[in-house]
């Protein structure tokens, strides 16, 4: 029996207000949960799991919340950490630095995470749901870069122009057989 992982982009999120960890969803970004709520509800998703930033909790938390389950967080699946300085950094920097760093997987800012350090603290989590609930479709509340490098970690075809190209949100299906990667398939229509 094989494992389905809901790879789900977090909505559109402000880009002034708040923290990293804090920020939620603009009007538009809660629409679009309510969309995914829609789309995901009849898939009979059993687990839910999400980064502990509140734009990843909140685009599935009702989802979770109608599926009458609980949602999971878990630390090690929040975004790359792109500066020390918790806040949002401006697509003009931050375009030059998701280059370099899939250029170069080690690459990091002074103080920050490289693609490699949040590829393996993620990947830890991915391949522990896989073993834990097997045979199961687990929702994974995620963000563009760090759900970029969990998928790349099974198929190098998702690197740096396949980040460029999701939006907010989107959904990816996943299914694996043991720890194999056997499909992935693409749910969310812009």
């Amino acid at each position: 029996m094989n494992t389905y992982i809901y790879m789900v982009r977090h909505g559109d999120s402000p880009k002034t207000v708040g923290t990293e960890r804090t920020r939620g969803l603009t009007a538009r970004g809660k629409c679009d949960a309510h969309r995914i709520t829609d789309l995901l509800h009849g898939e009979d998703i059993d687990v839910f799991v999400s980064s502990p930033y509140k734009r990843s909790i909140l685009t599935i938390q009702e989802l979770a919340e109608r599926s009458g389950q609980e949602l999971i967080v878990f630390e090690d699946l929040k975004e790359r950490i792109f500066s020390t300085d918790n806040k949002r950094m401006p697509d003009e920097e931050l375009f030059p630095l998701l280059t370099q760093s899939f250029a170069d997987p080690n690459f990091a800012l002074r103080g920050a995470e490289s693609n490699a350090d949040c590829q393996i603290r993620a990947i830890k989590v991915l391949k522990g749901l896989l073993k834990t609930y097997r045979g199961q479709k687990v929702v994974l509340g995620t963000h563009g870069a760090v759900m970029t490098l969990m998928m790349g970690f099974f198929n190098s075809q998702y690197g740096l122009n396949f980040l460029l190209n999701t939006s907010k949100p989107d959904i990816y299906r996943m299914e694996f057989n043991g720890q194999e990667l056997v499909d992935v398939k693409r749910l969310w229509n812009r």
